[in-house]
């Protein structure tokens, strides 16, 4: 999980794009001295997702998982998103990664929620072009314990970026992964698609001072890179979002900064060195009240409390 990087170097990484094949640190673009220091390669799908966003209903499933959805952060990669029982009214929703956050990557047991922000998003076209820039109000919610996510409110409703610009939003599933599931890791950034597996799941990942719950584990042919964090991981099969891209194994080190480690439980640790992960989102739209509303006292939430 690498700590994002701003500006200039971004535009250096950006050009040398072609490059970065192997299995380089998975989460925000890195800083110059730490090579290019939380935390895909299928060709781009060039079919577009027309579907309308109705009221109550999810755009229906793709033929292809393209860049539709997706948006470029200044540092990391996210999606355009909707719970199942958003409205197309409704203040549309940003979720990225919680390391990703411009306050810098929140400690251990801190909870960030209802906090103003002024990020800009850049909404990309099915086959990736540039389409508009979305506006935050705030931060909705934003951590990196059990979980490593960021949420952001825009200024305008689903409807409205449905009608300037022909995008739906992708549908966070209500569903726990399931192993073997094909997916496509989606990254706005780089403007890349990962295709690989759920490979399993890890009962805790250890990084540095973050420990993060239940994660999604690839298999190799996700090795993603520096900008990818925050990417959605999108079920092949529904279309839906079920995870959140946010870190890889780069060197093999055991449960320090870029190099997490799996612990089971009895305590032990595995290590799988270019091995990537994800978060769970199935767990989000149990937290969201009509309206897009955030109640972490709702039934069935299991989101950390601040």
């Amino acid at each position: 999980m690498r700590k994002p990087l701003i500006g200039m170097l971004a535009a250096v990484l950006v050009a040398g794009a072609t490059a970065l094949t192997g299995a380089v640190p998975a989460h925000a673009a890195t800083t110059a001295t730490a090579q290019a220091a939380t935390t895909t390669n299928a060709a781009t799908a060039t079919n577009t997702r027309a579907a309308a966003v109705a009221d109550t209903k999810a755009a229906p499933p793709l033929a292809a998982v393209d860049f539709t959805g997706t948006v470029a952060l200044d540092n990391c990669s996210g999606s355009l998103v909707r719970m199942p029982g958003s409205a197309g009214s409704d203040p549309a929703l940003v979720l990225s990664n919680g390391h990703c956050l411009e306050s810098g990557m929140p400690g251990p047991g801190q909870v960030v929620v209802d906090q103003p922000s002024s990020r800009t998003f850049t909404l990309l076209s099915g086959s990736g072009g540039n389409l508009a820039t979305l506006n935050a109000t705030k931060v909705v919610y934003g951590a990196m314990t059990d979980t490593d996510v960021s949420i952001y409110q825009l200024d305008t409703s689903y409807d409205a970026i449905r009608t300037q610009y022909g995008i739906a939003p992708l549908t966070i599933s209500v569903d726990h992964p399931t192993q073997g599931t094909d997916i496509r890791v989606v990254s706005g950034y780089w403007k890349r698609i990962y295709s690989c597996s759920v490979d399993g799941f890890a009962y805790q990942l250890q990084e540095a001072d973050w420990t993060f719950k239940d994660s999604v584990r690839y298999t190799s042919g996700c090795n993603v890179i520096g900008g990818t964090s925050g990417s959605p991981v999108v079920d092949a099969n529904t279309g839906q979002v079920v995870a959140v891209n946010n870190t890889i194994n780069e060197n093999g080190e055991s449960c320090t900064l870029n190099n997490p480690c799996e612990v089971d439980q009895t305590g032990a640790v595995t290590v799988h060195q270019g091995i990537g992960y994800a978060q769970e989102t199935y767990i989000i739209p149990a937290c969201f009240a009509a309206g897009n509303q955030l109640d972490l006292t709702l039934p069935g939430c299991v989101l950390p409390r601040p």
